[in-house]
């Protein structure tokens, strides 16, 4: 099964609370490998009660695979809900750490102040590197990447999204 068909693939948020234990993140990435669906971002993280985590997947495809992945795994027994969010009501974020040759002042500048614009923070400069953070929508981190393109990314680490319903 081809899950990335060009005229039927879009993006799906999967947002599931699942047991905070060893082991449940390899089950459920598992689960997705032992199916052939690529997982696009996933990010997990302990809910408010530490004995639960909420993980968010993203993956491409129809809405056929999104609801055969939520029924699959709603049968995992370390799953304890599942829901497929809807992109316009949902607030999604990502955090990404870039690190960008800026061998001179000018271009230190430069990029200082696209940081600045898209709201990101300089995290650490050495003389031959600026690091920035910039945290928002997936959108916004392609958009940074896009703009600083004419210098040369020397390392990029983006954490995949994280998301939650509106209200």
């Amino acid at each position: 099964m081809d899950v990335r068909n060009e005229e039927m693939s879009e993006e799906h948020i999967i947002s599931a609370i699942v047991e905070n234990k060893p082991g449940v993140l390899f089950r459920i990435s598992n689960m997705f490998m032992r199916r052939g669906f690529n997982i696009e971002s996933i990010s997990v993280g302990p809910l408010e009660e530490t004995e639960y985590s909420r993980m968010t997947i993203t993956l491409i495809g129809d809405i056929k695979l999104a609801e055969q992945l939520n029924k699959q795994l709603n049968k995992l027994i370390d799953v304890i809900e599942v829901s497929h969010l809807n992109r316009n009501k949902a607030v999604t974020r990502e955090l990404a750490l870039i690190r960008i040759n800026a061998r001179n002042s000018k271009d230190r500048a430069d990029i200082m102040s696209y940081t600045d614009v898209c709201r990101g923070r300089v995290v650490d400069v050495t003389p031959t590197n600026i690091m920035v953070e910039i945290t928002g929508a997936p959108d916004k981190i392609n958009s940074f990447i896009e703009i600083i393109s004419d210098f040369k990314i020397e390392e990029l680490s983006r954490t995949g999204m994280t998301a939650l319903s509106r209200g």
